[in-house]
Protein backbone atom coordinates (compact mmCIF):
# COMPACT_ATOMS: atom_id res chain seq x y z
CA UNK A 1 0.00 0.00 0.00
CA UNK A 2 2.98 2.74 1.04
CA UNK A 3 4.69 1.55 -2.68
CA UNK A 4 1.60 2.42 -4.46
CA UNK A 5 0.67 5.54 -2.58
CA UNK A 6 4.69 7.35 -3.24
CA UNK A 7 4.41 6.03 -6.99
CA UNK A 8 0.88 8.35 -6.39
CA UNK A 9 2.75 11.07 -5.04
CA UNK A 10 5.66 10.97 -7.40
CA UNK A 11 3.50 11.19 -10.72
CA UNK A 12 1.79 14.03 -9.13
CA UNK A 13 5.08 16.04 -8.82
CA UNK A 14 6.22 14.91 -12.08
CA UNK A 15 3.07 16.38 -14.19
CA UNK A 16 3.48 19.34 -12.06
CA UNK A 17 7.27 19.98 -13.16
CA UNK A 18 5.77 18.97 -16.86
CA UNK A 19 3.39 21.54 -16.59
CA UNK A 20 5.82 24.58 -15.50
CA UNK A 21 8.51 23.20 -18.57
CA UNK A 22 5.69 23.76 -20.85
CA UNK A 23 5.21 27.14 -19.92
CA UNK A 24 2.25 27.09 -18.46
CA UNK A 25 1.70 29.97 -16.08
CA UNK A 26 0.54 29.03 -11.95
CA UNK A 27 -3.23 29.57 -11.42
CA UNK A 28 -3.75 33.02 -10.78
CA UNK A 29 -1.19 34.09 -12.99
CA UNK A 30 -3.18 35.41 -15.67
CA UNK A 31 -5.13 38.57 -15.86
CA UNK A 32 -8.20 38.79 -18.62
CA UNK A 33 -8.08 42.16 -20.45
CA UNK A 34 -11.17 44.44 -21.74
CA UNK A 35 -12.05 44.19 -24.92
CA UNK A 36 -9.46 45.67 -27.75
CA UNK A 37 -11.30 47.52 -30.66
CA UNK A 38 -8.68 47.89 -33.75
CA UNK A 39 -9.14 49.60 -36.99
CA UNK A 40 -8.73 47.48 -40.08
CA UNK A 41 -7.75 49.37 -43.12
CA UNK A 42 -6.79 49.28 -46.80
CA UNK A 43 -4.66 51.88 -48.17
CA UNK A 44 -5.69 54.74 -45.95
CA UNK A 45 -9.37 53.12 -46.47
CA UNK A 46 -11.48 52.52 -43.14
CA UNK A 47 -12.91 48.94 -43.79
CA UNK A 48 -14.23 47.92 -40.02
CA UNK A 49 -12.92 47.01 -36.65
CA UNK A 50 -12.04 43.97 -35.41
CA UNK A 51 -12.70 43.10 -31.88
CA UNK A 52 -9.87 41.18 -30.11
CA UNK A 53 -10.16 39.34 -26.50
CA UNK A 54 -6.52 38.69 -24.99
CA UNK A 55 -5.16 37.77 -21.78
CA UNK A 56 -2.30 38.87 -20.07
CA UNK A 57 0.45 36.28 -18.03
CA UNK A 58 1.96 37.56 -14.97
CA UNK A 59 4.84 36.65 -13.24
CA UNK A 60 3.22 36.04 -10.01
CA UNK A 61 -0.09 36.86 -8.34
CA UNK A 62 1.38 39.51 -6.97
CA UNK A 63 2.52 41.53 -9.94
CA UNK A 64 -1.45 40.79 -11.29
CA UNK A 65 -2.70 42.48 -8.35
CA UNK A 66 0.05 45.24 -9.57
CA UNK A 67 -1.08 45.44 -13.49
CA UNK A 68 -4.94 45.12 -12.46
CA UNK A 69 -4.39 48.71 -10.49
CA UNK A 70 -2.83 49.50 -13.85
CA UNK A 71 -5.21 48.58 -16.11
CA UNK A 72 -6.65 52.04 -17.27
CA UNK A 73 -2.80 52.67 -18.47
CA UNK A 74 -2.19 49.79 -19.89
CA UNK A 75 -5.52 49.25 -21.94
CA UNK A 76 -4.94 53.48 -23.08
CA UNK A 77 -1.52 52.71 -24.58
CA UNK A 78 -3.23 49.51 -26.41
CA UNK A 79 -5.63 51.84 -27.95
CA UNK A 80 -2.54 54.20 -28.98
CA UNK A 81 -0.44 51.49 -30.43
CA UNK A 82 -3.37 49.92 -32.65
CA UNK A 83 -4.30 53.11 -34.04
CA UNK A 84 -0.60 54.47 -34.46
CA UNK A 85 0.28 51.59 -36.95
CA UNK A 86 -1.34 48.61 -39.00
CA UNK A 87 -2.22 45.46 -37.61
CA UNK A 88 -3.26 43.18 -40.25
CA UNK A 89 -1.39 40.39 -41.80
CA UNK A 90 0.28 41.86 -45.26
CA UNK A 91 -2.05 41.18 -48.60
CA UNK A 92 -4.92 40.25 -45.77
CA UNK A 93 -6.32 44.04 -44.27
CA UNK A 94 -9.02 41.99 -42.45
CA UNK A 95 -6.97 39.80 -41.14
CA UNK A 96 -4.72 40.50 -37.65
CA UNK A 97 -1.17 39.35 -37.22
CA UNK A 98 -1.87 37.89 -33.61
CA UNK A 99 1.96 36.92 -33.19
CA UNK A 100 2.99 40.76 -34.39
CA UNK A 101 0.06 42.37 -31.92
CA UNK A 102 0.92 40.17 -28.79
CA UNK A 103 4.63 41.58 -29.18
CA UNK A 104 3.11 44.86 -29.68
CA UNK A 105 0.89 45.07 -26.48
CA UNK A 106 3.40 43.14 -24.46
CA UNK A 107 6.16 45.49 -24.81
CA UNK A 108 3.26 48.20 -24.52
CA UNK A 109 2.43 46.67 -20.85
CA UNK A 110 5.85 46.01 -19.76
CA UNK A 111 6.82 49.80 -20.37
CA UNK A 112 3.63 50.72 -18.30
CA UNK A 113 3.71 48.42 -15.28
CA UNK A 114 7.92 46.84 -15.45
CA UNK A 115 9.30 43.75 -17.56
CA UNK A 116 9.87 41.59 -13.87
CA UNK A 117 5.36 41.82 -13.90
CA UNK A 118 4.61 40.68 -17.26
CA UNK A 119 5.51 37.36 -19.53
CA UNK A 120 3.07 38.14 -22.24
CA UNK A 121 -0.16 38.35 -23.60
CA UNK A 122 -2.18 35.90 -25.54
CA UNK A 123 -4.74 37.20 -28.49
CA UNK A 124 -7.61 34.89 -27.60
CA UNK A 125 -9.88 36.06 -30.20
CA UNK A 126 -10.59 38.35 -32.72
CA UNK A 127 -13.39 38.98 -35.06
CA UNK A 128 -13.88 41.31 -37.66
CA UNK A 129 -16.86 43.60 -38.48
CA UNK A 130 -17.50 45.37 -41.51
CA UNK A 131 -17.92 49.31 -41.12
CA UNK A 132 -21.25 50.16 -42.53
CA UNK A 133 -23.44 46.65 -42.42
CA UNK A 134 -26.20 48.31 -43.71
CA UNK A 135 -24.07 48.94 -47.44
CA UNK A 136 -24.41 44.70 -47.83
CA UNK A 137 -28.02 44.52 -47.38
CA UNK A 138 -30.51 47.10 -47.28
CA UNK A 139 -34.10 45.93 -45.82
CA UNK A 140 -36.19 49.48 -46.77
CA UNK A 141 -35.96 48.57 -50.24
CA UNK A 142 -37.84 45.89 -52.14
CA UNK A 143 -35.68 43.76 -53.68
CA UNK A 144 -37.42 44.58 -57.48
CA UNK A 145 -36.71 48.22 -56.79
CA UNK A 146 -32.95 50.01 -56.56
CA UNK A 147 -33.00 52.76 -53.18
CA UNK A 148 -32.27 55.44 -55.97
CA UNK A 149 -35.65 54.45 -58.10
CA UNK A 150 -37.51 54.61 -54.98
CA UNK A 151 -36.08 58.25 -53.90
CA UNK A 152 -36.57 59.67 -57.36
CA UNK A 153 -40.52 58.46 -57.62
CA UNK A 154 -40.86 60.91 -54.37
CA UNK A 155 -38.87 63.63 -56.58
CA UNK A 156 -40.93 63.41 -59.55
CA UNK A 157 -44.70 64.10 -58.57
CA UNK A 158 -43.44 67.02 -56.15
CA UNK A 159 -45.15 65.73 -53.22
CA UNK A 160 -43.75 64.88 -49.64
CA UNK A 161 -42.80 61.84 -48.57
CA UNK A 162 -45.49 59.00 -47.53
CA UNK A 163 -44.86 58.79 -43.93
CA UNK A 164 -45.22 62.50 -43.99
CA UNK A 165 -48.27 62.90 -45.47
CA UNK A 166 -49.74 60.49 -43.34
CA UNK A 167 -48.88 62.47 -40.57
CA UNK A 168 -50.00 65.76 -41.80
CA UNK A 169 -46.72 67.43 -41.30
CA UNK A 170 -44.19 69.08 -44.31
CA UNK A 171 -41.26 67.15 -44.80
CA UNK A 172 -38.36 68.56 -42.49
CA UNK A 173 -36.45 71.73 -43.87
CA UNK A 174 -32.65 71.50 -44.55
CA UNK A 175 -31.01 74.55 -44.13
CA UNK A 176 -30.93 77.53 -41.50
CA UNK A 177 -34.31 78.95 -40.33
CA UNK A 178 -34.66 82.33 -40.37
CA UNK A 179 -34.56 84.80 -37.75
CA UNK A 180 -33.28 81.65 -35.80
CA UNK A 181 -31.00 82.57 -33.02
CA UNK A 182 -28.72 81.23 -30.24
CA UNK A 183 -29.20 84.06 -27.66
CA UNK A 184 -32.25 83.83 -25.16
CA UNK A 185 -34.95 86.10 -26.12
Amino acid sequence: ILFVFAVCLASAAWAGEAAKKEGKPDPGNTLKMPFLVVPMSDNGTLLGHTYIASKMFCTSQAACTKVAEKLAFIQDGFVRDVYSKPVSLPGNPKEVDKAQLSARLTAVARRIVGADKVTGIEILEAKFAVLHPSDSVNAATPPDQPADAAAEGDKKDGKAPADAEKKGKEPAKTGPSKGATSKPG
